[in-house]
């Protein structure tokens, strides 16, 4: 059964708009613990527009279940990643002009940084996982800088605009997974995922973990952060929510 990672960024984000105390994430991530969630996901983005370092070293002290940092591979962010010690990192690819992670990390075009950056991770203890577009050679590419996961960008799937296009994504992630596991590594995917489209990628074989945040925080404004998270545990389950 996959797990659920709440990535809890835009309850984050929702409090920098007034820079003021609330709402707090912290909070959130009780919450979604309390909701069954397996993992908090939070991305502590070199401009710092949502996640500050103070949500990163409470939630490390507070969060009972995984704690994912998503990360760019920069010193600085390494650094404190080094200092905290979160039980995973993925790095990202990171542009401040984005709105949000436009697509996977070019990891055969970084290959210099991205190893170093694992390297430093991993002999400090912490799992490390890339987030990559599904194609095969970034896969590889991913195996050779030493981690042992990826996950896979499912933006294109998720922002598929006809069911041919969506069908052909869909087979895109689905093969992707397959040459993941064939190298060996463990299969994450995230990124656009909602209630409506995620059940069929959550049913791809070998999926052992999703990350998903807009659309949870987008639900929990209308029937609150525990019934969001259940009802999107229940679907990458596979239960009836």
């Amino acid at each position: 059964m996959p797990a659920l990672g709440v990535n809890i960024d835009h309850v984050a984000t929702i409090r920098q708009a007034r820079r003021t105390i609330e709402p707090d994430p912290v909070w959130a991530a009780a919450l979604a613990e309390l909701a069954g969630a397996d993992g908090i996901t939070i991305h502590l983005r070199e401009d710092r527009r949502h996640i500050q370092d103070r949500d990163l070293r409470v939630l490390k002290e507070t969060v009972q279940v995984k704690l994912n940092l998503e990360m760019a591979a920069s010193d600085e962010i390494t650094d404190i990643a080094l200092d905290v010690l979160p039980g995973q990192a993925t790095l990202v690819p990171e542009k401040r002009e984005e709105v949000t992670t436009e697509g996977g990390l070019d990891v055969i075009a970084n290959s210099d940084r991205v190893a170093a950056c694992v390297e430093r991770l991993k002999n400090a203890g912490i799992e490390v996982s890339l987030f990559i577009d599904p194609d095969p050679q970034q896969i590889a590419a991913s195996r050779k800088a030493g981690v042992g996961a990826v996950e896979l960008h499912t933006g294109r799937y998720a922002d598929a605009s006809t069911s041919e296009e969506q069908d052909h994504e869909f087979e895109v992630l689905t093969e992707a997974g397959r040459t993941a596991r064939e190298e060996g590594l463990l299969l994450h995917m995230g990124h656009g995922l909602t209630y409506r489209n995620v059940s069929r990628v959550a049913a791809i074989p070998g999926v052992c973990e999703f990350n998903i945040g807009h659309s949870i925080v987008s639900r929990a404004v209308l029937v609150g952060f525990e019934q969001a998270v259940r009802e999107m545990k229940a679907l990458v389950s596979g239960a009836p929510p």
